[in-house]
């Protein structure tokens, strides 16, 4: 068997979903359309939050973060898993590779914690609406963004680093569309326990505590939502909710799933599909779900149109 490092290896080549042929245009497809939805919802949405001055609020600063870093996790999953497909290859550079691994460990992982922040913003906006200028002022907010940021980038460094330092077996071929850290890790000739240690306790912290915290935070927020007289104020409210413990759900459930199952279970083709669903869906989605909906976001996404010649046509799809 050829052992070699990652340094003397100077293209990957992706498995991809050739195991599935039949649905491969499919597969792309979906992929274009996710890809193209996210960036569009994701741009307009951090358009209208700077030009708008009625969203310059801490739910909006968040979610104009969120959508930032939706765009790049996209971008550093599918751009080149679509590029490869219209060009008839599936390699990639060791430094592309090395780049897109920590690229997508470091917004993953910022994610996690941007929206448990981000439910911690919505329990004290309900629940302590007095208190809540004071408590989650400018400076407050800025803090949090960017100890979300700092936290994705500093644990992907960590992750990233060891993986690099493992000697590799074979042809260098990914069983993967993307370089995600688990496939590479089965590429390892050497026993990669400690690494595997450093990613567990990694993905403890970064996925059901953050999970937990959302959890707490809306089991508060509902309970507060009960005491509102209001059925029609209590539906919508409740709605609201759902959509967004349904995204939650999406995106931590497939990333437990991936990082944290039994050793001894290997569903690398499962894993593909999962990691579309965090990569791809989920990044579509959240613009949707947590903007897109509201009376205020419809109205500035109006207002942003009004010099569009197409604008009674998108005026007439917000509706």
């Amino acid at each position: 068997m050829v052992q070699a490092n990652w340094t003397s290896v100077t293209v990957f080549f992706f498995l991809g979903f050739s195991h599935y042929p039949k649905v491969e245009v499919v597969i792309f497809v979906l992929c274009l359309l996710m890809y193209l939805t996210t960036l569009l919802g994701n741009t307009i949405l951090i358009s209208i939050t700077i030009l708008d001055s009625r969203l310059h609020t801490p739910m909006y600063f968040f979610l104009s973060n969120l959508s930032f870093l939706d765009i790049w996790y996209t971008s550093s999953a599918l751009i080149p898993m679509l590029a490869n497909f219209i060009l008839g290859k599936n390699t990639i550079s060791f430094s592309g590779c090395a780049s897109q691994m920590y690229f997508s460990l470091a917004m993953g992982s910022t994610e996690c914690v941007l929206l448990s922040m981000m439910a911690y913003d919505r329990y004290v906006a309900i629940c302590n609406p007095l208190r809540y200028p004071i408590i989650m002022n400018r400076r407050v907010c800025v803090q949090i963004a960017g100890s979300s940021w700092l936290t994705g980038c500093l644990t992907a460094l960590v992750e990233t680093g060891p993986v690099l330092q493992l000697s590799l077996c074979g042809k260098s071929i990914i069983n993967h569309f993307t370089c995600e850290i688990l496939a590479l890790l089965k590429m390892a000739c050497v026993d990669t326990s400690m690494v595997q240690l450093i990613m567990l306790v990694i993905s403890i912290l970064l996925l059901p505590l953050p999970m937990l915290l959302i959890c707490v935070s809306y089991a508060f927020i509902l309970s507060n939502i009960l005491r509102i007289s209001s059925v029609d104020g209590r539906s919508k409210a409740f709605s609201t909710c759902a959509a967004h413990l349904t995204v939650v759900v999406l995106f931590y459930g497939t990333a437990l799933s991936m990082y944290l199952k039994p050793s001894a279970v290997n569903s690398q083709e499962i894993d593909k599909f999962m990691a579309l669903i965090y990569a791809g869906l989920t990044p579509m989605l959240n613009p949707i779900i947590y903007s897109l909906r509201n009376k205020e976001v419809k109205m500035a996404v109006k207002k942003l149109l009004i010099r569009n010649p197409f604008n009674a046509i998108l005026t007439s799809v917000l509706k």
